[in-house]
Order: structure tokens, then sequence, then C-alpha cells
């Protein structure tokens, strides 16, 4: 529950970060993309999301069925190790977990599930609709998280001793530990996806929008930090030594993937800056979160130094293929994701989980590389077909991109009726508020009429 917790705080850490990247007249637009995340989802997680994602498989280890519907047959119940006296062997791949109550695993995972649809929001920021953005959640998380989750996260008789959980976990035995096919490769297709399909924002790429708070992108990145110890430490699912082997990890690679980062700034363009050293940090986050628990601390820093790199160097794509990803979803994300769940076919080693498997350099040959890249590839290509389908017809029905006047003008005053600051001046600090509103709430134009 307190790594459930931790992970929560990514959310609002996320929307810190993405907001402090867009323009001042579209930052309340961004916060409220993320955190309508934590609404919408909270509730379909409860109602059937859940079901979906981690009861008995319903076919082909695609999707689970309804037996968790509204949470029910959740309480009082212990997940993790199999309990019948017959079968000793872990029922989750990490050794050493204990049961825990279902409910706790369910609350844990309903995190990874709020934030994976928020991520895919920094790729279409600034044009947005906010309905549109919060229908196109409902169908995503219902017709992609979902089902994505049960193939990664469901394994044989985790909950409840004869379950059957999904294919990439159980028949592919791709190793995944803590989302990096399921959150962050699914987020970053599903964002390219809707960079495409929404279009261009209005000047771009000459006009790219610079970022009006760069001390919200290091606030958000520090935030995220935090919150992602839960993230993959808690994947673990007990206090022992593998959730320190994942923490441990999480800190070396993220370390690395700044430096690398800040090294490629400085050969490009002569300085390093803020804006990188916190998308390096996201970066490593990203690219470490499928390892964690398969590597060994060398092995961490080693791929966190080739995301750093690797990452920098693709948030140019967008400018090469034309598509306007309007804060890097698809170089940080979907390419961290592909380098960390990749990267695991080189540098796992069951020196650190018995339950994992011996990379190329550890002489395990290429077949965990190549259950891998299986992976990361049906997980990419299902869901940005997926997305893009969804987001073309939500854009088709006139309920995705804003007016060009309303981009221009300003997003937050067109969606919400509010301004982030007080651009006037006026003001007179604390106890001293403007007596000249910017831009009138509903709240305020009720006042103005009722005078």
């Amino acid at each position: 529950m307190a790594s459930a917790a931790l992970v929560m705080l990514m959310t609002p850490g996320l929307a810190f970060f993405y907001g402090g990247m867009v323009r001042a007249k579209s930052v309340l637009n961004m916060l409220m993309m993320n955190f309508i995340a934590l609404a919408v989802v909270g509730v379909l997680w409860a109602l059937y999301g859940f079901s979906m994602s981690f009861g008995d498989d319903a076919f082909g280890g695609l999707l689970g069925n309804f037996h968790f519907a509204g949470l029910e047959n959740t309480f009082g119940k212990l997940a993790g190790f199999a309990t019948a006296a017959t079968d000793t062997s872990p029922a989750v791949a990490w050794p050493g977990s204990d049961g825990l109550p279902v409910l706790a695993f369910v609350m844990f995972q309903l995190m990874f599930a709020i934030i994976t649809p928020a991520l895919i929001s920094g790729a279409i920021a600034d044009r947005a609709k906010f309905w549109g953005w919060t229908l196109f959640v409902v169908i995503w998380v219902t017709i992609v998280y979902f089902p994505v989750a049960h193939w990664v996260f469901s394994f044989n008789g985790f909950i409840g001793e004869n379950s059957v959980g999904g294919w990439i976990a159980n028949n592919l035995k791709a190793l995944d530990f803590a989302g990096g096919t399921a959150v962050h490769i699914n987020a970053g297709a599903a964002g390219l996806a809707l960079a495409i399909v929404l279009g261009k924002r209005k000047g771009w790429p000459k006009d790219t929008g610079r970022p009006h708070n760069v001390p919200f992108v290091l606030l958000g990145a520090s935030l995220l930090w935090f919150g992602w110890y839960g993230f993959n430490a808690g994947s673990a699912l007990a206090a022992n030594d593998l959730a320190a082997v994942a923490f441990t990890n999480t800190t070396v690679a993220t370390a690395a993937a700044v430096l690398g980062w800040l090294v490629v700034e400085q050969l490009k363009f002569g300085k390093p800056t803020t804006l990188g050293a916190a998308s390096g940090a996201v970066a490593g986050l990203v690219a470490i979160t499928p390892a964690c628990g398969f590597v060994s601390p060398i092995g961490a820093i080693a791929i966190g130094l080739i995301a750093g790199v690797l990452c920098a160097l693709a948030i140019s794509l967008k400018f090469k293929f034309g598509f306007d990803d309007s804060l890097d979803v698809v170089g940080v994300h979907l390419v961290g994701g592909i380098v960390g769940t990749l990267l695991i076919g080189f540098f796992g080693t069951t020196s650190v989980n018995s339950l994992g498997a011996d990379g190329l350099f550890y002489g395990g040959g290429f077949t965990q590389l190549g259950r891998q890249a299986l992976a990361a590839g049906a997980v990419l290509a299902y869901s940005f077909v997926l997305s893009f389908i969804i987001g073309f017809v939500i854009k088709k029905a006139g309920g995705f991109r804003v007016s060009t006047e309303d981009e221009v003008s300003g997003i937050d005053e067109a969606q919400h009726a509010e301004s982030a600051y007080d651009f006037t001046g006026t003001g007179g600090g604390l106890g001293h508020p403007s007596t000249i509103p910017v831009k009138s709430t509903p709240a305020a134009k009720l006042e103005e009429s009722k005078a």
C-alpha cells in the first residue's frame, strides 16, 4: 500500500513535468489531462478493469474474465504463492514474495493503470479538447491497457492456485519486471498514433513553444523519480532482497541516464540544460523499469547510460518524420521502453533473480532477446493500431481537436474558463488579490452578471 501511494504520486508529478514544458496559456489543460486519469481509471478499474487484467484467462491469454467485476471475490483473500499443499511453486515470477491481500495488489496495480494513459497526454499538448481526451482515456484503457496488462502482468496461479494468466508472461516468457511493455511502450505507441491523428500545432515546427516554467519540469521529474521507487521496488511485492536490488538499479540507471543525456546536449549544442537533466532522468527511469529486477547494478548503469544517449538523440525523430509529439513521449517513453525491454536480453542474469534469464552477455544466447523483441513488437503494434482508430473516430466526430482560434488564444480559457497566472501585474501579494480579473471564471461571471 505504501508503494501504491508512491506510484499514485507519480501522476501529479507527471502533471508538473508536462505542465512546466507547455505554454503558460495551456498549463491548466495539461494538468487536468493528467488529473482526470486518476478519476476515470480509478472508477473503471473497480468496475471491470482489474477483472479484465487479472481475472482468470477468458481467451487464449488475451483477456481476463469478469470474476472480479466490482471487486467482488477479492475480500479476505491472499495473492502470491499458491496455497495448495501439493503445489509449492511460486505463483509469481519473483522469489521470496509472501502472500499479500488481493485488495493491496488491486490498489498497487490501479496506479499503473492510471499513469499509463496520463503519459500519452504529452504527445498532444496544446491542442486537445478536454472531454474528447477523457473519452479517449475511457475507451483506451478498456480495450488497450486492460488487455495488455493481462498479457504482461497476469501470472498463472497468482490469484487462485488454478488461475490462468496472459500469453506474454506465461507462454512467451518475456521478462518485464515493472511495466516497460505494458506501460511505456504501450503509452509511447499510443502517443505516436494520437500525434499523427490530431496533426501538428499551428506554426510547428518553426514554433515549437518554449517551456513556460522549467522549475516545474524539474520538480515533476523529481516527484517521478521519488514515486518510481514504489513503481519498481514495489513490484517485488515484498520488502526483500529483490526489492532492494530493484531500488538500487533504479537509482544508478537514472543517474547514468542523466549523465548520458547531458553529454549528448554538450556535444550537440555546447551547453547542458535543466530540461535535458530532467528528461534524462525520466528516460533512465523508463528504461530500467522492465529490467530492474533482472540485472546487476553494473548492467543497470549500462542500460541507463545507453537510454540517456539514445533517447536524447531520438527526440529529433519527430522533425525528421514530421509528427508533432509535443513533449517527446515517443522519444522518451517509446524509445526508452524498447531499449530497456531489449537490453534484458543482453544484461539479464539469474544471479540477481533465479526466475529471470541469462542474457547474451551472461551465456544465455539470443533466446531471451528474441522473446523480449516479440513482446515489445506485439504491444507496440496493438497499441498503435487501436489508438489510431480510437483517436481518428473521436476526431471525426468533432470531439478531439480544438479550433485554431482556441489554440492561439489559449486552450485553458477555451476548455476550462480559467487562467493559471495573473498577467496584469495588479496583484497585491499575499492577502491583497488583484481587483482586476484576468479572465472570468464561471463563478466570477455569475458575480459580474449580478452586479
